[in-house]
């Protein structure tokens, strides 16, 4: 498997504490993690799978960094490359935006011909709506750090697990 850019945006620290839980998931040697404050879109041209990570604010908006950055995403880096995401929300404080910020990546991205990747099941959470649901499922990991931080190591390794697969 080709190394992968794991790409976040982390306001108070939450999103990068689960970004590294997927890279030792992974093998350290096998994801680089890059801040997307700090990223610039040749990053994104490194890799051939990548794996974009957010988190959702107040009611449904996209983290600072990945606002700014989503603006750089274009089919010129993105084209034929595997993309998955990842997310953190809050189920109980906004049940009506859980995980959305991955659901506005995920339409950022679709039309650029990228091959996305790592479709998780609504199993196991309590919600009202979300803009990350697509055909039943969310369209990539979504996990509560405020309603449900015990199931987070599980999950992260179980969608590894998938990943793994999906990106052969």
């Amino acid at each position: 498997m080709a190394k992968i850019g794991l790409f976040y945006g982390s306001t108070t620290g939450s999103t990068l504490k689960v970004a590294e839980q997927i890279q030792q998931a992974f093998g350290e040697d096998a994801v680089d993690l890059l801040d997307v404050r700090q990223a610039s879109p040749d990053d994104l041209k490194r890799y051939e799978a990548l794996i974009f990570g957010t988190s959702t604010w107040h009611w449904g908006g996209l983290q600072d960094e990945w606002a700014v950055f989503e603006d750089t995403l274009s089919a010129e880096a993105l084209s034929g490359k595997k993309v998955a995401f990842f997310g953190l929300g809050d189920q109980q404080r906004y049940p009506d935006h859980f995980v959305d910020g991955i659901g506005l990546l995920y339409e950022k991205v679709k039309p650029l011909g990228a091959q996305l990747v790592g479709a998780w099941p609504q199993d196991g959470y309590t919600y009202n709506a979300s803009a990350a649901e697509l055909d039943g499922q969310f369209v990539g990991l979504a996990l509560d750090e405020d309603s449900q931080p015990e199931k987070t190591p599980g999950r992260i390794q179980t969608w590894v697990q998938q990943l793994k697969q999906e990106l052969g």
